[in-house]
């Protein structure tokens, strides 16, 4: 299956406007203030998607879409929104009232969503009923998106909310997983700007596989067992980048790769993980400073992980890829992230990010994000020159790859 790139971008768009609008619905129902905080699209395994839900308790509705854009709608809010809406329109605690209010809310705030599709496909695009959901992580989320070896097109939104300052920030999100169908009539080429599904898979296969070796050396050197829980390919604003890591403060590392591929990976520890890191990598007290022994401690751990990516692509792009010695970052995600989305801005106003979550089965805190981002242009072009049968090599010993 081809896909037109710029149709995607068109899409993405489109589901940005329409989270706008559902989260403008909300505001004027119930007071609450809202902010998009990011839109993308992403092509991810449903592993990688429930993971995202894990723990946290939702509500929300789900609806089934018929027509150009077939497939289910997931409006979910957490406990705080679902709490915030039903206090404002329930004031009485009637659980059969509040979970109307919710339907009622979500009704309101997809066919928002949904119209922007309808009047730029020029098509109809019917709704069902709202059904009434609930429940704890992956719960709620669409059925189309149930465990499995395949890889989903989501369009996810984020939106932050609050009812006044004094209140704690709510979330909710709007999940669209289309059917392979609808989206092949969507994203059927109309542009110079294609690209092969089945390759993109190969490239996300290949990324999670380099992600799982960065853990794998993570585990070797430090003696913290670590697993890869989310990795998918996103197309997202380049402007939208800086939020998806937000004002949470870091540690790790920054590289530029070229050759074949060109771009930066990032590696971010949050801090204690950071800590616990360069503990077990320094053979002695430190004063818990960010010394030159502690940086030299991460820059060492980030070139080993980023050969882990850099390879493997390498491998099955069949190409040479380098990069350069890591450069240490100490700040909030956003900061670290700003400097590398101002460069890939200058040709470009989307991005392919590959992102993968490392984190620890154990007792012991320890988060790790890396984010690659490499450039459009020069990702289209390899693609495009990917040999299929190559793919078989992200399924080789990984000791053979890296």
């Amino acid at each position: 299956m081809e896909i037109d790139i710029r149709e995607l971008e068109t899409y993405q768009t489109l589901a940005h406007d329409g989270a706008q609008s559902a989260a403008q619905s909300l505001s004027q129902l119930t007071g609450i203030s809202t902010h998009v905080q990011v839109t993308d699209v992403s092509l991810m395994s449903p592993s990688s998607l429930s993971y995202e839900f894990i723990g946290d308790e939702f509500a929300g509705v789900n609806i089934d879409l018929t027509g150009e854009i077939a497939g289910e709608v997931v409006l979910a809010f957490d406990e705080q929104g679902r709490r915030a809406i039903t206090e404002t329109l329930v004031p009485a605690d009637d659980p059969e009232k509040q979970k109307s209010s919710i339907k009622e809310v979500g009704n309101i705030m997809t066919s928002g969503f949904v119209d922007g599709w309808a009047n730029y496909l020029e098509a109809k695009i019917k709704s069902s009923p709202p059904t009434y959901i609930e429940g704890t992580g992956s719960d709620i989320l669409p059925t189309s998106a149930s465990e499995g070896d395949t890889h989903l097109f989501v369009f996810r939104s984020r939106v932050e909310a609050s009812k006044d300052s004094s209140t704690d920030p709510i979330d909710f999100r709007i999940l669209l997983v289309p059917d392979s169908a609808s989206l092949e009539r969507s994203l059927q080429p109309k542009t110079e700007n294609i690209v092969s599904l089945e390759k993109l898979e190969v490239f996300n296969e290949m990324t999670k596989e380099g992600a799982e070796k960065s853990a794998q050396n993570i585990s070797s050197m430090t003696g913290i067992e670590t697993t890869v829980n989310v990795s998918r390919l996103s197309l997202v604003p380049i402007e939208d980048i800086p939020n998806r890591v937000g004002s949470k403060r870091f540690v790790g590392t920054v590289m530029e790769f070229r050759g074949k591929l060109g771009g930066f990976l990032v590696i971010l520890f949050d801090q204690p993980s950071g800590r616990a890191v360069v503990d077990s990598l320094v053979p002695m007290e430190t004063d818990g400073d960010w010394g030159e022994m502690e940086q030299g401690a991460l820059r060492e751990l980030g070139n080993i992980m980023t050969s882990g990516f850099v390879d493997g692509w390498a491998n099955v792009l069949n190409a040479e890829i380098k990069h350069s010695p890591p450069e240490f970052v100490a700040d909030t995600g956003a900061s670290v992230l700003r400097p590398i989305t101002a460069q890939i801005a200058e040709t470009d106003d989307h991005a392919f990010m590959l992102d993968s979550n490392i984190q620890t089965d154990s007792d012991q805190v320890f988060t790790c994000q890396m984010l690659a981002l490499p450039r459009r242009d020069e990702l289209e072009d390899a693609l495009d020159d990917l040999l299929l049968e190559n793919a078989e090599n992200t399924e080789v010993n990984p000791e053979d790859l890296f």
